[in-house]
Order: C-alpha cells, then structure tokens, then sequence
C-alpha cells in the first residue's frame, strides 16, 4: 500500500496509510484448477500486504499450511466489495477457483469505507493529532451511513454467486479496528486512541450488517469469523505505522479461519 501522506510521527504516518489506495493486484492467474482446496477472497489483508513473505505467511497460506491444503490467494490490494462481485460474476480465474474450492475465506468490505474518507484525509489527520472527536465524527459518520447499504447488498449478492458455484464451506471475517493505541509508543497514543474511540460504533454498524448477511439459519455453510474482538486490545497485531496485520495478526485470522471452517484443534 503506497503512502500518499508525508509524516513526521508515526501515529500520523499510521493514519495516512489508511487513506491509501492501490491499483497494482497480485494475483494467482493459474489455470489449472485440479485440486485447489482453499481459496482466499478478498482485499489487501488477504493478500498479505506487509509482510516479509506473503505466499507463506498471509492467512490462508497458514490455514494451508496447518492443514496441508492446497491454497490459490486471490486477494487483491485496494479491492472492494464491488470490485469483489464483478470478478465472481466475470473473472474466469475467479469462477473456476471457487468452484474446484473445498474451503473459501472471504474477507471483504474495509476498503468500501475508506475511499470515500480520502477527500477528507487531511482534515481528519488533523483532528486526529489534536484529539477531536466530535470533527471526526461529523467527517465519517455521514459517509460510512451512506455506504453501509450498498456493501450489505453487494456482500449479500457475494454469498450468494458463491453458493451458485459451490457448496464449499465459507469463513466469513468481519472487520478488525485498525487503530489499537500501544501505551509503549507515546508519540502515537493520542492519535490512534481518538481514532479507535470514533472509528469502532461506525466498524460495529459494518459488522452488525456483516452478521446479518451471514446468518447461519440463512446459509449452513458459512462461519462468521469476529476478527474485530480478536483484534481489539492488541496493538502488536497490527503493523506500525499501518493498518495491515503482522505477522502475528494474520496468523490469529489463520486461527480463526481454521476453528471456524475445522472446528477446534
């Protein structure tokens, strides 16, 4: 994930990153679909943007490699769940990925949020540095509402182009708070607390839609994965300066991927 802002702290440097985008997809475009018992869906997060070694250490690779799958990661940085959609409904990879899939993670939706923030970036980074919430509340609060329904119907529609292709088991992950304060790292308490006070009523409105769409009486097969309470209290799981998980964040949605698509070990 490129960074557009320049910042002299690291609590403003971590905020940037959230206003960034990508156009640059790293994608499995193999043809062959013989065996492919897991197939990652979704954004920067499941593609492993961060990390020293993605293909070993993004999520679905450590869920592969704990239960000796066979993995194809399609995640794509920047993607949203629009994007998402019109790959699963056009995308001949993506169609056929899923289809030969025993096992599906999906996660989806973080990016729909933060692009329409972008116009707004410097004003919140701003308010951020200084502490106010009510400025940055007023900022995102309209435009996350005005988004919230048009990703409930894409994700809803997501589920189901997927249960027309297969009857794999789908590990549905909701959305982690980026903004964990470290009280280790002064510089960038305040910022990253004022962020994570605003930003986590407006990411549990996302979620609460996430479970709805998911419901167990509505589709058997899917799991509901709360990456959001896993993720919260524990800023070593996010990488600094970022909003994407470390190393040890992706291993704890590895975790979760396999309690909730294999039961507990």
């Amino acid at each position: 994930m490129k960074k557009k802002l320049g910042a002299s702290i690291a609590a403003v440097a971590l905020a940037s990153s959230l206003f960034s985008t990508t156009s640059f997809a790293k994608e499995n475009n193999g043809n062959a679909y013989g065996k492919i018992d897991l197939v990652g869906l979704g954004d920067s997060i499941t593609l492993g943007s961060g990390l020293a070694d993605p293909a070993s250490e993004a999520f679905p690779y450590v869920i592969g490699k704990v239960m000796g799958l066979e993995v194809r990661d399609l995640g794509i940085s920047g993607l949203t769940s629009g994007e998402l959609l019109n790959r699963i409904k056009t995308d001949k990879n993506f169609r056929q990925s899923i289809k030969h899939a025993n096992y599906i993670t999906l996660d989806i939706g973080s990016n729909d949020f933060i692009i329409p923030l972008l116009p707004y970036q410097s004003e919140i980074l701003r308010a951020a540095s200084t502490g106010n919430e009510e400025k940055i509340t007023q900022l995102i609060q309209p435009l996350v509402g005005s988004t919230l329904l048009t990703f409930t119907n894409n994700l809803n529609q997501i589920i189901k182009e997927i249960s027309a292709l297969t009857d794999a088991q789908i590990a549905v992950y909701n959305i982690y708070n980026p903004f964990q304060p470290d009280p280790t790292h002064l510089e960038s308490f305040q910022s990253l607390s004022t962020m994570h006070f605003v930003s986590d009523p407006l990411i549990s409105q996302v979620n609460q839609a996430i479970a709805m769409v998911a419901l167990p009486t509505q589709y058997t097969n899917i799991k509901l994965v709360n990456a959001h309470s896993a993720f919260e209290g524990h800023p070593k799981y996010i990488i600094q300066g970022d909003i994407h998980p470390t190393e040890l964040g992706q291993k704890i949605l590895a975790d979760l991927g396999e309690e909730a698509l294999f039961g507990s070990k």
